[in-house]
């Protein structure tokens, strides 16, 4: 089936209308989140490189208007003005894996309006589930303080697309690997993974399980020590470990009861038994409030392997998203319905210290702001604006701006072969640490439990946030095809 076809019908019925009444002047749509959800103080976005692939690569073709037609029990002549249609207009974008805010616009669209309209079902569904999963990974690497974490989630992901996603969106914000084989061929990213209790319980006992892994499978191991009793498998494996002179990088793996209370004794245990450098991985129902008490108790877990309540976004599986009208034909467009006000007009986020973001017009100038440490003008550097600008369905090419005196933004190729360049090629094989400097608020890194950003009105822009959460540095530096919103840093 055709990716053209994953859309609601009434997109179909709405660009169908647009053409027969030709209405194909430019048309600019934003999308953003209207509300964070409960307990979040920020969102990761994410989602935007498999945009750009549907983008440069949408066609409606005969298959395609066959399949509208019957959907609408219509003849096919009725829906072939459809026929042909390609995306040839030009999207600007916060980069994958920057932080963003409610009401700031993640993606702008603007194209001829059937075929801004056409794409909007498709593009939600993928920054919508992708921000929320990429949101929650990097709470964890906030929590877990510099040590790292591991994706664990395919098995109770909500699909296997979405179990990829999520090896992906993990890589993109820290992670230090994933079970996913399939994902980790595909992104270049490490692939981790110890045994089940399957295993263990297959063997006679712990020991022999233990030893005969070990031959299977030379170098460093991890075994799993709680199938039975924890501490006594931990000892097992300490005697095992010393017998066959495994040592410096091999692990056992905590996966059951109280991880912390058992982490102290599993270290205690391994270095009475002389195996200071073996490490112990915590697993079993981690998220980001789990990682941070344990971390807070000072439990010595090494690595925290994170899986389902991770994978589906568990206490925020969802956001509140839109992707609405805001210019059309060289005018601004607001939709004033109750309690989904929009602002009108092509936008920027210019994004200032304290995080203190401002959503303006798109020509409007930054407001200027206290000095900040190394700053001439009293004024931070700012991310110009850099659109992904799409000259044809096969070719996309990236524009950027440069002030004199201010930092441009990153440049990075937009196409090879007349597709978009995936993000893969950086964003997977070097994964950006958490930046702890700018992590830390307070006591608490990350501050998980911390508000909302506030929404308050600018000067002439379409408004301005403010929040205290981190700016927890985790995008990438090269790979994409895409750039504008480049917040104020």
């Amino acid at each position: 089936m055709s990716t053209v076809q994953v859309t609601d019908l009434y997109e179909v019925t709405m660009a169908h209308s647009y053409l027969r009444e030709q209405m194909t002047a430019p048309a600019t749509f934003d999308l953003f989140v209207r509300k964070l959800p409960p307990g979040r103080g920020f969102l990761v976005a994410a989602g935007l490189e498999p945009v750009l692939d549907f983008l440069a690569e949408l066609r409606v073709d005969e298959e395609d208007v066959v399949a509208f037609a019957a959907a609408l029990g219509r003849p096919y002549r009725d829906l072939e003005p459809l026929l042909g249609l390609r995306f040839t207009g030009q999207v600007r974008a916060v980069p994958e894996g920057r932080i963003v805010l409610a009401g700031e616009p993640i993606l702008e669209v603007t194209a001829p309006l059937p075929e801004a309209q056409l794409v909007e079902s498709f593009l939600l569904n993928q920054v919508c589930h992708q921000t929320a999963v990429a949101s929650k990974a990097a709470r964890c690497v906030l929590a877990a303080a510099g040590r790292p974490v591991v994706d664990f989630s395919l098995r109770r992901s909500h699909g296997v697309s979405a179990g990829e996603q999520a090896a992906r969106l993990g890589a993109l914000v820290g992670f230090a690997g994933t079970s996913n084989v399939a994902a980790s061929r595909r992104y270049g990213l490490r692939a981790v993974g110890t045994m089940a209790h399957s295993y263990i319980e297959a063997f006679d006992d712990e020991a022999e399980a233990f030893r005969a892994f070990a031959r299977a499978h030379p170098g460093p191991v991890t075994f799993l020590v709680d199938t039975y009793d924890t501490e006594a498998g931990v000892a097992v494996a300490a005697r095992v470990l010393r017998e066959l002179g495994l040592h410096e990088g091999c692990a056992v793996r905590l996966d059951s009861g109280d991880l912390g209370a058992l982490a102290v004794s599993a270290r205690r245990i391994l270095d009475e038994a002389g195996l200071p450098g073996v490490r112990i991985t915590a697993s079993g129902g981690l998220d980001e409030y789990a990682v941070e008490e344990l971390v807070r108790t000072g439990a010595p877990i090494d690595v925290f392997a994170v899986g389902t309540l991770v994978g589906v976004a568990a206490d925020a599986p969802y956001l509140d998203a839109a992707y609405k009208l805001v210019a059309y034909d060289g005018r601004p467009m607001m939709k004033l319905s109750t309690g989904k006000v929009t602002a009108p007009g092509a936008k920027q986020v210019h994004r200032a210290p304290g995080f203190a973001d401002t959503v303006a017009l798109v020509d409007e100038p930054a407001h200027r702001h206290p000095a900040a440490a190394g700053d001439r003008d009293g004024e931070r550097p700012p991310h110009l604006p850099c659109p992904v600008t799409h000259r044809s369905p096969h070719h996309v090419r990236r524009r950027s701006r440069r002030t004199p005196g201010r930092r441009p933004p990153h440049r990075r190729p937009a196409a090879a072969a007349g597709r978009h360049l995936r993000a893969a090629a950086c964003a997977h094989r070097q994964r950006p640490p958490v930046d702890r400097g700018a992590a830390t608020n307070g006591s608490r890194p990350g501050r998980l439990s911390g508000p909302a950003p506030s929404v308050r009105g600018g000067d002439g822009g379409a408004g301005s946030v403010g929040c205290d959460e981190p700016d927890v540095g985790v995008h990438h530096s090269g790979g994409g095809a895409y750039q504008p919103f480049h917040h104020r840093q």
